[in-house]
């Protein structure tokens, strides 16, 4: 089973980018996307519908925001698009059953825009913690993927001084990120890569920060005890987040 993540910033422009020949290439059996900032009508065929799969949109009732996706050659059953006690009308969300995997398209809210935002998403961590630790303790594989705007550690952040006291990096929100994973769950992209700067999977458009690579690790494939004994390999595809989107790709292959 190969499951792709993507964080598209917007899936019509992503389009226009080579987002389509990236995912042939790719070929992933579940695509779990993020941010598609758009509605499935003004998804341009064939990617509203596509030929011999299943799809699920949940776009963000505001329009041109936000919502998460998933595309499956395998038959959806969703789950729940919202959080309990905490109704995701901004379109975060997606858990659904595909075959024997319990998978999630994830993407939480960024604080960095003030202290408005930063109060959701905290509000947003509250609510999704007891609800990832419920999910890990399932039997069969669980994965939970997507943009969780938090980099966790020092080796997730190029410049995590100059970033220790903002949105995405503050101290508790990287305990959080410890808690999440204490839970029960594999960080599978860091346990693959080792204690090593990255790999990055955001890069602001300042600057030369995608050209040299001075980026943060905020996005995740991470999975149960279940899903780590089936675990084969990931890969971060930073190309196709410089010529694409800010995000990069994430891809996980697991046994079937």
């Amino acid at each position: 089973m190969k499951i792709t993540t993507w964080n598209l910033n917007g899936i019509r422009s992503a389009l226009k980018k080579g987002f389509q020949q990236v995912i042939k290439d790719t070929d992933p059996d579940i695509l779990l996307l993020q941010e598609i900032r758009a509605l499935p009508e003004q998804i341009p065929a064939p990617w509203d519908n596509l030929p011999n799969h299943h799809t699920h949109w949940n776009p963000a009732a505001k329009k041109g925001y936000a919502g998460t996706a998933i595309i499956s050659k395998h038959p959806i059953k969703i789950i729940t698009t919202d959080l309990p006690n905490l109704p995701c009308d901004q379109g975060r969300l997606v858990l659904a059953k595909i075959k024997n995997f319990t998978v999630a398209s994830v993407y939480l809210p960024s604080g960095s825009s003030g202290p408005e935002k930063q109060t959701h998403k905290e509000a947003w961590m509250k609510h999704f913690l007891p609800f990832a630790k419920d999910l890990a303790t399932k039997k069969s594989p669980v994965i939970l993927a997507g943009d969780f705007n938090i980099a966790h550690t020092e080796k997730d952040i190029f410049y995590p001084k100059a970033n220790s006291k903002k949105s995405g990096f503050l101290p508790h929100e990287r305990q959080w990120v410890t808690d999440l994973l204490a839970a029960g769950y594999h960080d599978h992209i860091r346990e693959e890569a080792g204690d090593i700067d990255g790999p990055y999977s955001w890069w602001s458009n300042r600057g030369q920060a995608k050209a040299l690579d001075r980026g943060w690790r905020i996005d995740y494939i991470l999975g149960n005890k279940a899903a780590q004994k089936r675990f084969i390999k990931t890969n971060t595809d930073r190309q196709s987040g410089i010529t694409i989107s800010d995000h990069a790709p994430l891809t996980i292959q697991l046994e079937d």
